[in-house]
């Protein structure tokens, strides 16, 4: 628990104090202090379910353009945080930060700052997505920037729930012959190209994600990064090993080797 909820006397208006404050330093910190590439605010809030309806009030749950327009916006204009027409900012209670989220020191808050970088013009880019365990159709998949979204599941095709047929372009073999793979979601994940920022993003999709099975990134030298949420990806780079659920793993990869 941090320090601000020691006394239990804090209420709805320090929070959001504490939380614009927290906001418009890193904000100045991103893009060396203007704002014109960021385009999305990923608010993640990891409070206790007990203090919840503090945050809930703080950031008006019920009226988010309220806090987006009234109170974030009022701190880029007042420090000359020039923030571009349509940014967006989202929001989403979680039980534990991102990897790659920033973190408040005295509230239970985490930030990710979504920026535009200069797009790659007229570049196409391969990669490999390499299966180093589980069965599939096939050992090595190729990914183009032009293809758009790659699925991920086990089969090679579902109905959702909304009724609608999803073909897995990565598809893990679904067969009692293969019980390694009934941990993988018929709806697991997806990569996808993203031209502004120039490389290949990993999403968990609905199956991905707690309570279902779960999707977990390890960086070469690094420590594994759990996706938590739907609509964060994950930046994927040369050797970033892919596990879905608890055996199936793959392996990205800008090298067909």
């Amino acid at each position: 628990m941090f320090d601000l909820f020691k006394n239990r006397s804090t209420d709805v208006k320090e929070i959001r104090n504490a939380l614009l404050q927290f906001i418009k330093e890193q904000l100045q910190k991103a893009e060396g202090g203007e704002g014109a590439n960021i385009r999305s605010l990923y608010l993640l809030f990891t409070c206790s379910d007990s203090e919840r309806y503090l945050y809930e009030s703080a950031i008006y749950y019920d009226d988010p353009d309220r806090f987006k327009n009234e109170e974030v916006q009022r701190i880029a204009d007042d420090y000359a945080i020039n923030l571009p027409p349509g940014w967006t900012l989202k929001i989403s209670f979680e039980e534990e930060p991102l990897a790659e989220a920033i973190r408040a020191k005295n509230i239970d808050v985490a930030l990710v700052i979504s920026t535009f970088k200069n797009p790659v013009l007229h570049k196409q880019v391969t990669a490999y997505i390499n299966v180093l365990n589980g069965e599939t159709e096939k050992k090595q998949y190729i990914l183009n920037s032009s293809t758009g979204k790659v699925n991920i599941g086990r089969g090679a095709g579902v109905q959702t729930a909304d009724g609608f047929f999803r073909k897995n372009n990565i598809a893990f073999i679904d067969s009692d012959h293969h019980p390694g793979n009934r941990a993988v979601s018929r709806q697991h994940a997806h990569i996808q190209w993203d031209a502004v920022a120039g490389s290949f993003f990993l999403f968990a999709d609905e199956g991905g994600i707690p309570p279902s099975n779960k999707v977990k990134v390890r960086s070469q030298g690094e420590a594994p990064v759990k996706l938590l949420s739907t609509e964060i990806g994950h930046r994927l780079l040369e050797g970033d090993q892919v596990m879905l659920g608890d055996t199936a793993l793959l392996e990205f990869s800008l090298s067909a080797e």
